[in-house]
């Protein structure tokens, strides 16, 4: 008994630090990117373009990460995500033109994704061993992931190191540390039956829909801060630049806040009420950025956002990888399949909305799909 307790102990460690290597990966990637547009001689338009390589990389691979984990299991598959984002991280910063930048950010997000949707059934079988709710510290160990990525990015650039000698060094850590986890994993069987050929491709099954409603409604209040919370305080509010960018910081800080207090409140509350508060909580953040544009409001609004969605992709994901009927890593592909399409597709729908009328009005769309939480989190019960 005390050597399955260690053997439980050590796969959720794992896990953890899976989560925080692809979060820090990433961040590596993204905190460079100016410097990488630069050497390239790209224009805004070229890089948009190059940028979708890694969305591309990522919904295809969502479509096939379920079926690959059913045929060699989750520690497989997230072992062999995260070598390969590590072994591909260094090769962004050597690509020779944009059209081979598109290329490896393919690789790149394929290899991210695959690996997301496996960990992520990993945090579900280990919740299942534990016999208690953990998947949201797991995404908090991905966002804390996030900021020690752009850390070490940021201290690099001040060292003056370009992104070949970055990347290099991020990718030869983080490499080590999946390494060092991978053999920790719960060794969970592939989920196919003895002759049965599992498809490797696979669209989101029609019983998780109602789930990935909830994952994109929340994803595109994720990916709306991301992208024009910045934006929002500059030419809304007129700040400076420096003053801008506490935007997403104030929504990052809370959004790991409540994900590393999510897993005791799960199981206070229940999944269902969870949502229903965190979509009150969004949106009622939106409704105060929209109607006071000043600075402290606004910034209140954003952290009141990024407490609101901060456990409810998590919660997505465990419900997602516990259909029955279903297996896990399928569950969990369908649901962030549905949910990447909503951070992906969110952010350019603001722009165009508020290039034809404000980025006030625009945020309202955000508040209308945030809002509908409140009713979707009924599919988090059934």
């Amino acid at each position: 008994m005390r050597t399955q307790t260690t053997s439980l102990k050590m796969a959720r460690w794992a896990v953890l630090a899976m989560f925080f290597a692809n979060g820090a990966v990433l961040a590596s990637w993204l905190a460079r990117i100016p410097q990488i547009q630069a050497s390239l001689a790209m224009s805004e338009g070229e890089l948009g373009l190059a940028l979708m390589g890694l969305a591309v990389g990522v919904l295809t691979a969502l479509t096939m990460a379920g079926g690959l984990i059913a045929r060699f299991g989750s520690r497989t598959v997230t072992a062999a995500g995260g070598v390969l984002l590590c072994l591909l991280l260094p090769f962004l910063a050597l690509m020779p033109n944009p059209i081979a930048l598109w290329f490896n950010l393919f690789l790149f997000g394929a290899a991210m994704s695959t690996m997301d949707v496996a960990m992520n059934a990993q945090g579900v079988d280990v919740e299942r061993a534990l016999k208690r709710s953990v998947m949201s510290s797991f995404h908090a160990s991905f966002s804390i992931g996030g900021f020690a990525g752009a850390a070490l990015g940021a201290g690099m650039a001040f060292l003056g190191l370009g992104p070949a000698w970055h990347f290099l060094l991020a990718g030869i850590i983080f490499l080590l540390l999946t390494l060092l986890a991978a053999p920790r994993l719960l060794p969970v069987p592939p989920e196919t039956e003895p002759g049965v050929v599992e498809p490797v491709f696979r669209l989101p099954a029609r019983v998780l829909w109602p789930l990935g409603a909830v994952a994109f409604c929340s994803s595109i209040g994720e990916g709306a801060m991301a992208d024009w919370s910045a934006v929002y305080l500059k030419s809304i509010v007129g700040t400076t630049d420096s003053v801008a960018a506490f935007g997403f910081a104030a929504f990052s800080i809370t959004m790991t806040g409540g994900r590393l207090l999510g897993d005791g409140l799960a199981m206070r509350f229940g999944a269902a009420n969870l949502v229903r508060a965190g979509g009150v909580c969004a949106a009622a953040g939106l409704l105060l950025v929209i109607l006071l544009p000043q600075m402290a409001p606004v910034l209140l609004g954003f952290a009141a956002v990024g407490a609101g969605l901060s456990i409810i992709v998590p919660l997505a994901f465990s419900a997602a990888g516990n259909v029955p009927g279903l297996p896990s890593g399928a569950g969990i592909a369908g649901v962030a399949t549905i949910g990447y399409a909503g951070f992906l597709a969110g952010p350019p729908a603001i722009g165009l909305l508020a290039e034809a009328t404000t980025l006030r009005l625009a945020m309202l769309l955000v508040l209308l799909l945030v809002s509908s939480l409140i009713f979707t989190s009924q599919a988090m019960r059934r």
